[in-house]
């Protein structure tokens, strides 16, 4: 068997963000970013830049946070696996303490269900402290499993993964019911901020984030998707920080909002799935890279359970909102976003 290696990833520390909201208020925050797409940190850059001349800067407003795994067994028929359903939504006290029993950071908070022909899918949604908690929720879904078939034998099991959850790939279920940290980023960026930093104009841009992240998107059949390049930001935020960079796959799943507001330019990008963590996934043995970064970033502070983890989605929210109002600015100018790439790429 081979040893692992280390494979380096270029990184570099990006800003720092002025944000303002109800995890991060009033700080400037510098965060690290590994790509090999290094026309990524100039974008990023002015991003952060407009970010610091703005009063407040990026509000960054955290509305919610879960992680969740779906099950299924085989009931008799359907009108069995309803009875069931019903039956476990009336106990979810009884449920949290068999979760309990597994885990001293899982809470449930939620309960799913869905039906398929005698299948009966069940989501669980839960709470996981400071880990992004894929394991954790397994966890707690494989002591559940057992303990609903003991008390309902006319269920047979069917899988601790049923694809109703949904891990690393492109649904419409996490977006509507929630998967990670929900992060909601915006900024009123002055007519002028916008002409002399971005070289466009408010409506220039509002009107290109309509037909290209909106009408563009829908044409090709995007799913809960309208944005310009979140997955750019967030692989190279998740990969700098320690995390599962498979998360993108949903986690890119955002709409990107902006209108022009009395001449200036309201933005604002929505991402309902960031599954971030400061614990587990590998981090704390021996990758001291992501350790000190996490240190630098505020996200080793003595605090209750899951608020590190909050302040580093919040981070990581920032910093796609940076890059994607960066891109959005330079393809208002014909010829600005490839001559960026060959500035930077082929001379560099």
């Amino acid at each position: 068997m081979h040893e692992p290696f280390q494979t380096p990833i270029p990184t570099q520390w990006i800003g720092p963000i002025r944000l303002s909201g109800n995890v991060v208020d009033g700080e400037e925050v510098e965060v690290p970013l590994a790509t090999y797409e290094t026309p990524l940190w100039p974008s990023v850059k002015r991003g952060s830049k407009i970010s610091r001349l703005v009063e407040g800067g990026i509000r960054a407003t955290l509305v919610d946070d879960r992680m969740t795994r779906s099950v299924y067994f085989e009931a008799p028929d359907a009108g069995a696996a309803y009875r069931v359903a019903q039956e476990l939504d009336s106990r979810r006290d009884d449920l949290q303490a068999v979760v309990a029993g597994a885990s001293r950071f899982a809470r449930l908070i939620d309960l799913h269900f869905q039906y398929a022909g005698n299948l009966l899918f069940v989501r669980f949604d839960f709470t996981t402290g400071d880990a992004s908690g894929h394991n954790m929720v397994t966890l707690a879904a494989d002591n559940l499993m057992p303990w609903i078939l003991q008390e309902y034998p006319e269920l047979r099991y069917g899988s601790i993964s049923g694809n109703f959850c949904s891990d690393k790939k492109p649904t419409a279920v996490n977006g509507i019911l929630g998967r990670g940290k929900n992060v909601v980023t915006e900024m009123l960026i002055p007519r002028d901020v916008v002409r002399r930093f971005l070289k466009s104009t408010p409506e220039r841009i509002a009107d290109l984030n309509t037909r290209k992240n909106l009408v563009g998107t829908n044409l090709a059949g995007g799913l809960r998707s309208a944005n310009a390049h979140y997955a750019n930001m967030l692989l190279a935020f998740y990969l700098a920080t320690g995390q599962d960079a498979a998360n993108i796959v949903e986690g890119s799943q955002g709409i990107t909002t902006a209108e022009v507001r009395d001449g200036d330019l309201y933005f604002a990008c929505n991402l309902p799935n960031l599954i971030v963590g400061t614990v587990g996934n590998g981090k704390g043995a021996g990758l001291e890279i992501v350790e000190d970064g996490l240190r630098r970033l505020g996200c080793r502070e003595d605090r209750e359970p899951g608020l590190n983890a909050q302040r580093l989605a919040v981070l990581c929210a920032a910093s796609v909102f940076c890059g994607e109002l960066s891109l959005l600015a330079a393809q208002t100018n014909p010829g600005e976003l490839m001559e960026a790439h060959v500035k930077i790429e082929r001379n560099r």
